[in-house]
């Protein structure tokens, strides 16, 4: 298994990680992977798949939690965000695949539901979410090869234990600071004087020119320009791509304050030299499972007039702000580390190893 940053004595920010320092950290979530990886005959390279997280234990349909979006910069497409944004309720599995992929992964959402809910009558229609960043250098994404079964597999993969990061999943094509991206997770858990609660994020990082990498606040980027580059004077668009972001915690939080800890994942990408570039779309998501038994949608037979719920009152909240930002930031390293070198469709993505970064870290000043 690949060293993560803080094997590595790499320190992101001041909180204290959880256990797995994950995304499933957070009670409940879990995490699963389908990844496509083949050589075609005709000389096309498939490098893609899709990555499922599920928000809570058993199916998300019956168990809504309240959930808000920001995007950073909108050169991208996600399914599912308007019913969020006026409602505030996250309904469904949340999917990351590749751009062109967002539509089969959308409909297998929906088909995988009624298959595992034959029982539930409920008059109501499902928008699941599905988040894509552009594979297309490594991988052939005008195949179309991601197909119904790979969503059903990674749903089957799906786990509570440390998700597998790199060239995973939706993850398997993806470019990140010029080097091989793709899928990284980190977690931040507050002291139990502050409410003790957990926020972790799990992103797509395909995003970032190399120049422009940071480390721990250190311009690493730099002294990483004599490591190949997928990007050549033919293609010269370094930082094309996106990078989408989850965000969970069980922190007991309303919809609009959901919206205002996915803002946050601006601060961790910009930590690491991102978020400027017009070619990359930024859209991120947070949930928060702090509040129970939320009525599922079933509009022939509606429930009670209301629902008790929990707030964190805003004195409290920035604290929740700065483990996003830590644990966004966290991921892309981690996310950075985890991905070995991938060839595909003539193109070469390298992979940072834990040596180069170190060294490079060393050469900006840092010290363990």
């Amino acid at each position: 298994m690949s060293q993560r940053a803080q094997d590595l004595g790499i320190k992101i920010g001041h909180g204290v990680a959880g256990p797995l320092n994950a995304i499933t950290d957070v009670p409940g979530v879990r995490v699963g992977h389908a990844s496509i990886h083949a050589d075609l005959p005709d000389g096309r390279s498939v490098r893609t798949g899709v990555t499922v997280i599920e928000p809570r234990a058993g199916q998300a349909r019956q168990s809504p939690c309240f959930a808000g979006v920001h995007v950073l910069n909108g050169n991208g497409d996600a399914t599912g965000l308007e019913w969020i944004r006026e409602a505030g309720l996250l309904t469904s599995p949340i999917a990351f695949t590749n751009t062109h992929s967002v539509g089969v992964v959308r409909d297998s959402l929906i088909a995988l539901e009624r298959e595992a809910l034959p029982a539930d009558d409920a008059v109501y229609w499902n928008m699941p979410v599905v988040m894509e960043t552009f594979d297309g250098l490594l991988n052939d994404i005008n195949g179309f090869h991601v197909k119904p079964e790979h969503v059903r597999q990674a749903l089957q993969a799906a786990h509570e234990g440390l998700p597998q990061e790199g060239a995973v999943g939706g993850g398997s094509g993806m470019i990140c600071h010029e080097f091989k991206g793709g899928i990284g997770t980190a977690s931040r858990r507050l002291p139990a004087d502050r409410g003790g609660w957990t926020v972790g994020a799990i992103v797509q990082a395909n995003h970032g020119k190399r120049a422009s990498l940071l480390v721990g606040g250190y311009p690493v980027g730099r002294h990483l320009a004599h490591i190949h580059s997928p990007f050549t004077p033919q293609l010269p668009h370094p930082g094309m791509g996106s990078i989408v972001v989850t965000l969970a915690t069980d922190a007991p939080l309303l919809p609009h304050q959901c919206a205002r800890l996915a803002q946050r994942a601006s601060i961790g990408i910009a930590r690491t030299g991102g978020g400027t570039e017009d070619s990359s779309g930024d859209i991120f998501i947070a949930f928060a499972t702090g509040n129970d038994s939320l009525p599922p949608a079933d509009y022939a037979n509606k429930g009670a007039f209301t629902t008790p719920l929990r707030m964190v009152n805003n004195d409290y909240i920035s604290e929740l702000f700065a483990a996003a930002a830590e644990a966004v930031e966290e991921a892309i390293i981690n996310a950075l580390l985890a991905a070995n070198t991938v060839s595909g469709n003539g193109h070469r993505a390298e992979g940072l190893s834990a040596e180069q970064l170190l060294t490079a870290l060393e050469k900006s000043g840092w010290r363990k």
